[in-house]
Parts: structure tokens; C-alpha cells; sequence
């Protein structure tokens, strides 16, 4: 099981609280994982990737154990520790402004 954590409005929008969990089959990647998610979870579509080019959307990052995901390929392994469900997937709102 992959645990996923998103940020509250997310969570408002998807009616779950605390971290979701997902049945990720085969190799565990960001882009499984989304995939995963959004099929469970099809009011986040648009909301972590664009419709259109499926790319991260600016003010969304993505860590997992105490890394920096966010510009990562979308097809490259995720950490071990996040497959074997010891870590959560971490989807952040990113903060902007002055």
C-alpha cells in the first residue's frame, strides 16, 4: 500500500480525511502513483497534473523521504521506503507571494 498525504484543500475536495491510501500494481512511480489517485479519486483530476500535458502543476511539489520529488522524471522509481509503505508520498501546495 502507497500512503499518500495532500494538503487540506485537497483532502476537502477528494472527502477524505487524513493520508489516503493507494494499491499501486507494478513498478512504483510518480506517474503510477497520480495515476492511481486520480482513478480513485477522479474530482482531483486537474488539480496535482494538467489535463492537457499530464505535467505538475507549478504550485504542487512532491517529497518523499526527506526528498525533493518535484522535478523528478515522471517515470523514475520512487524510494524503496514509499513502495514498502514505510514513508508517505507527500503532495505539498507550494506558498507564493510577498
Amino acid at each position: 500500500m502507497i500512503r499518500v498525504a495532500l494538503p487540506a484543500h485537497l483532502r476537502t475536495l477528494a472527502q477524505v480525511e487524513g493520508e489516503v491510501e493507494l494499491d499501486v500494481r507494478g513498478e512504483v512511480t510518480l506517474c503510477a502513483v497520480l495515476d492511481a489517485l486520480e482513478a480513485r479519486y477522479p474530482m482531483l483530476r486537474g488539480t496535482i497534473r494538467d489535463h492537457a500535458s499530464g505535467r505538475r502543476r507549478a504550485f504542487i511539489r512532491f517529497f518523499a523521504c526527506e526528498q525533493d520529488l518535484s522535478h523528478e522524471p515522471a517515470d523514475a522509481p520512487l524510494p524503496g521506503a514509499v513502495a514498502a509503505g514505510t514513508e508517505r508520498f507527500l503532495v505539498v501546495g507550494a506558498m507564493a507571494g510577498g
